[in-house]
């Protein structure tokens, strides 16, 4: 990882651990929506976790707005980007409870077949792992 990297990943943990404490980071979601269209797959996955860490501060439903365009990166091109929104769903069924459904089906749907076949399993278990703990809410 070049040192861009890293430290896009530290501000990203930063901004993530001050996102579960208070609404501070919210008012940059659309900033957070946007990087959901980068070509580059660190920043898509940035904008994922972003997204979904700031689920509970919501009031306004931007999540409700993108929610189609965030599903798809279920099946991302990049699969760790795909492993990355399958994990922080259920943060966001947590805190919008009105989009578990629509969630759950995009999960249903997904078809991890379109990646390497050492990743299909593990795309796999995310999904059915995600599936059990949204049902659990």
């Amino acid at each position: 990882m070049d040192s861009d990297n890293k430290k896009a990943y530290q501000c990203l943990k930063l901004l993530e651990n001050e996102s579960y404490q208070s609404d501070a980071v919210y008012p940059f979601f659309n900033v957070f929506a946007d990087m959901l269209d980068n070509e580059n797959s660190y920043i898509r996955t940035r904008g994922i976790i972003l997204i979904s860490v700031n689920a509970q501060w919501d009031s306004d439903h931007k999540i409700d707005e993108i929610i189609d365009k965030y599903l798809k990166h279920i099946t991302d091109d990049k699969p760790i980007t795909a492993r990355q929104c399958i994990k922080v769903l259920p943060i966001i069924a947590k805190y919008k409870p009105d989009l578990r459904q629509d969630i759950l089906n995009a999960l249903h749907r997904a078809h991890p077949t379109r990646y390497k076949e050492s990743m299909q399993s593990l795309v796999v278990k995310d999904i059915q792992k995600c599936v059990n703990n949204i049902q659990k809410l």
